[in-house]
C-alpha cells in the first residue's frame, strides 16, 4: 500500500517530487506509525463492514480501526465481536484473490478480549495489525499489554498497541503527572509493541461537561490544549524516547450554523474550479479541520483519528512534504553540515540553524518517504483536489 495509491500513475507524478513510498504491515514500525495518516474508525456492528473496509482501501484510507467501545451500545458487545470475526473470514478471503486493505485495529474493552478474538479469528488474524486499548493509564493499560503479548505469542504474528489516552486521571492537574509518568514507565517497558499513542480529546471534554464548536479547534479549548502540550512533552520527545502521537477527533461533517467567518483564505483557491472546492469545505465544516491539522503538526502530533471518510483527504494533503520543506531538511542534514552552524535557506526566505533544526529535519524526511514531496508548484489545494476527484 502506499498515500496516494488510489490515484492513477501520471497523476501522482505530477503532483509529486518523490513520490510515496509503498509500505506493508511488515514494514519497520517506526515507518508504519508515521504512515497511519487519517485513521478511520468504524463501529464494529456494521453488517458488511468487509466491503466498507475495501471500499474506504479504495479511496486512500491505509489505516482502519473497528471499534467495539465507545460507538457502539453495551448490549451489543458480544454480537459486534461475532461479526468481527465473520468479516475478517471474508476480508482474508478477498486478500487471497488480490484485494487490498488497510492497516486494521481493534478497538477493544477490556484485555480478555485479545487473546480471545485472535483465537476466534484464526489464519484470518494475519490481516490484523494490533488493537486500541482505552482510557489507557500504568494500572489499566498494563493488562492491555500484557494480553497483547499472549495473543502475539499464539498467533506468531507481530501485533502491536495503540494505547488511547483519555482518563480523568491525566486530565485533571493534581494527578496528571503522575499518571503521565505512569503511562511512560508502561509504554517504554513494551515499547516494541506500541506503535503510537492517540489522544483522547472527547473524554477530556467530557469531564468538564465541555463540547468544542466546529469554529474552534482542540486548542483553543484551553484545557484540552495544557493536557496535549504536557502529553507531547513527556511522550513526544525527539531524544529516542519519545512515540508518534496521533492528533485528536474530528467530530463534525455536516453544515452548522457558524457564529465566526470561514477560516480558509481565498487567495489558494482562485485557479481552475478550486474556488468550488473552498465553498465545499466551509459548507462541510472542514475549514476548521485543516486549521487543525495544521495546529497539530506545529504541537508536535502525526496523524489523526477520523469518524468520517470526508476527513481523510485533508489530513493526508496536509500531511504531504513540501518542496520548501524537503529542501530546508535536504540542507540541514547534509554531511558537511554535521558540525553546525546557520545557513539561508535555498528559498532565501528563513534561516536553517543545522543543530536545533536537525530532529525536526530527521522527522520531517521521515514523513516525505511515506506521504512524498510536492513539486515545486503545487501546494495542498491540488493534493487535495486529487484526493477527493477518485
Amino acid at each position: 500500500m502506499r498515500h496516494f495509491g488510489h490515484i492513477p500513475p501520471a497523476a501522482r507524478q505530477g503532483l509529486f517530487h518523490r513520490e510515496p513510498c509503498e509500505f506493508t504491515d511488515g514494514s519497520p514500525a517506526g515507518l508504519l506509525s508515521v504512515a497511519l495518516g487519517a485513521t478511520l474508525y468504524s463501529p464494529a456492528t456494521r453488517p458488511r463492514l468487509a466491503d466498507d473496509v475495501v471500499k474506504q482501501a479504495g479511496r486512500g484510507v491505509v489505516s482502519m480501526v473497528l471499534c467495539l467501545e465507545d460507538s457502539i451500545h453495551d448490549a451489543e458487545v458480544e454480537g459486534a465481536e461475532a461479526n468481527l470475526v465473520r468479516q475478517f473470514a471474508e476480508l482474508a478471503d478477498l486478500a487471497e484473490r488480490g484485494t487490498e486493505t488497510p492497516l486494521l485495529f481493534i478497538r477493544v474493552r477490556e484485555p480478555d478480549q485479545i487473546p480471545d478474538l485472535v483465537r476466534r479469528m484464526g489464519t484470518s488474524v494475519r490481516l490484523l495489525s494490533g488493537f486500541v486499548l482505552p482510557k489507557f493509564t500504568e494500572e489499566r493499560g498494563t493488562p492491555f499489554l500484557e494480553a497483547l503479548a499472549e495473543a502475539e505469542a499464539a498467533c506468531g504474528r507481530t501485533l502491536y498497541a495503540m494505547p488511547v489516552l483519555e482518563s480523568p486521571e491525566l486530565l485533571h492537574l493534581e494527578t496528571r503527572t503522575e499518571t503521565l509518568t505512569g503511562i511512560a514507565n508502561a509504554v517504554d517497558k513494551y515499547r516494541e509493541r506500541v506503535l503510537a499513542l492517540r489522544l483522547g480529546v472527547t473524554d477530556f471534554c467530557s469531564a468538564y461537561g465541555l463540547r468544542r464548536s466546529p469554529d474552534m479547534t482542540a486548542y483553543d479549548v484551553r484545557i484540552v490544549a495544557g493536557v496535549i502540550a504536557d502529553v507531547v512533552n513527556v511522550l513526544g520527545r525527539a531524544d529516542g524516547t519519545g512515540f508518534t502521537i496521533t492528533g485528536p477527533v474530528w467530530e463534525y461533517f455536516r453544515l452548522q450554523e457558524r457564529m465566526f467567518k470561514p477560516q480558509l483564505r481565498r487567495s489558494p483557491f482562485l485557479e481552475g474550479r478550486a474556488e468550488e472546492l473552498r465553498t465545499a469545505l466551509i459548507e462541510h465544516d472542514l475549514d476548521g479541520l485543516l486549521r487543525e491539522i495544521e495546529l497539530d503538526r506545529a504541537n508536535g502530533l502525526l496523524g489523526k483519528t477520523c469518524i468520517h471518510p470526508s476527513h481523510v483527504p485533508p489530513v493526508h494533503a496536509l500531511s504531504v512534504v513540501s518542496h520548501e520543506e524537503f529542501s530546508d531538511a535536504q540542507d540541514i542534514l547534509r554531511p558537511e553540515r554535521g558540525g553546525g552552524g546557520v545557513l539561508r535557506s535555498a528559498y532565501t526566505n528563513k534561516m536553517n540553524e543545522v543543530k536545533p533544526h536537525r530532529a525536526w529535519a530527521e522527522r520531517t524526511l521521515r514523513r516525505a518517504e511515506v506521504f512524498g514531496v510536492a513539486r515545486e508548484d503545487v501546494g495542498f489545494v491540488e493534493l487535495l483536489t486529487a484526493g477527493l476527484a477518485e
